[in-house]
């Protein structure tokens, strides 16, 4: 069965795009930050200011490894996921990993009015963009299987360039689907 797993930095169509790709390969789709918001009980973004980065980091990391055993899901991971070598090993080990590449501009134009993510809530957004793809970009590099460029394309567009990067992998890859464009800064949720 199919274990696939989407990185990328915050924005860049890693939840969009990940229910629409699990529709397509009939599997359940899982968003690790969701998961990791029930846990907690509370939002992520509560969460940093009351207990800090670390900590949730370390509650991160136990839930990629949950999820890794799990197997059998089209998995979103947090912007955040790589910076950790044990979240870096279990992701490339247990599912085919996509990165879902943008600019730090194309996720600022998709991102300048968001309010719940805590690491963008900054006086200069697109700065902190650029110094988060900086730092991430190479554990991104490292972590995935596959690259797929999220800037301009539709969103059907990016959903069949991950199947057929899947089908390219020897995956097994459903004939037909949703390929009717929507542009990815329309999506909604993380």
């Amino acid at each position: 069965m199919t274990a696939l797993a989407l990185v990328g930095l915050p924005g860049s169509g890693k939840s969009a795009i990940g229910r629409r790709v699990a529709g397509r390969l009939d599997l359940p789709f899982l968003d690790s930050d969701t998961v990791i918001e029930q846990r907690i009980g509370c939002s992520i973004r509560e969460f940093f200011e009351r207990e800090g980065e670390t900590r949730f980091r370390d509650i991160e990391e136990e839930v990629i490894a949950e999820l890794a055993q799990a197997g059998g899901a089209v998995v979103a991971t947090g912007g955040g996921a790589v910076l950790r070598p044990a979240n870096r090993r279990q992701l490339h080990e247990h599912f085919h990993v996509i990165y879902l590449r943008s600019t730090p501009e194309d996720l600022y134009r998709r991102l300048r009015h968001d309010v719940k993510r805590p690491l963008l809530q900054v006086a200069d957004p697109l700065g902190r963009l650029r110094e988060l793809h900086a730092a991430r970009d190479p554990l991104y590099r490292e972590t995935a299987h596959d690259a797929v460029d999220t800037g301009r394309p539709s969103l059907g567009a990016v959903v069949q360039a991950v199947l057929a990067r899947l089908e390219a992998a020897g995956q097994a890859v459903p004939a037909g689907g949703d390929t009717a464009p929507q542009p990815l800064a329309a999506r909604t949720g993380r």
